[in-house]
């Protein structure tokens, strides 16, 4: 019977499922089950997605806040935000090959040696020169769509807010061809 009570209170304070999870991330919104700094959390990115309160201090949207493997902190109570949680045996990032054209002039929010995060802006027509990215979580903040040129291949997407992808490495062009600025958050890992 004892056990039983154990494993009834284990399964209702068990964390939610991710919104995202792979060999590299697991990605949580409005919940931080690694705020206790689990050791297979590794190194967490904390995203605002509209006004909230983590430890003492006021974020908004699109503010992010980094925290070290081993590092706690109290998730807030209430807001809406992500938890993205670095697994720390994840596997190498790819690295590009001889010749790739060097990544955007994005404004870096973190870096380190294993990953860095950066702020992804452009305004309505505009158009980036080819470029590179490494594997990487892209999280939309905006509603608008980009045109990509990738390999002589054209493909135009919708960015959805709030919206948390994986994607593999590549070189291409892009432009907003959406009627509002594109605004993303980029955690991109390092070879």
């Amino acid at each position: 019977m004892r056990l039983l009570l154990v494993a009834l209170l284990f399964a209702q304070t068990s964390p939610t499922s991710p919104l995202l999870e792979n060999d590299f991330v697991q990605v949580f919104r409005n919940s931080a089950p690694c705020a206790a700094a689990a050791p297979s959390c590794g190194e967490r990115v904390f995203v605002a997605l509209g006004s909230v309160e983590l430890i003492g201090q006021n974020m908004e949207r699109g503010e992010i806040k980094v925290f070290k493997s081993g590092e706690r902190y109290v998730a807030p109570k209430s807001g809406e935000y992500l938890e993205v949680a670095i697994k720390p045996t994840h596997p190498k990032a790819v690295a590009p090959v001889a010749g790739t054209p060097a990544p955007p002039d994005n404004k870096v929010l973190y870096a380190d040696k294993d990953f860095t995060v950066f702020e992804e802006k452009m305004q309505v027509g505009e158009t980036s020169v080819p470029h590179s990215h490494n594997q990487r979580v892209a999280i939309f903040l905006n509603r608008t769509q980009v045109q990509q040129w990738t390999d002589g291949k054209s493909e135009t997407r919708e960015l959805v807010p709030d919206v948390v992808i994986f994607r593999p490495a590549v070189v291409h062009a892009s432009k907003d061809v959406g009627n509002i600025p594109i605004h993303n958050i980029l955690i991109e890992f390092r070879p």
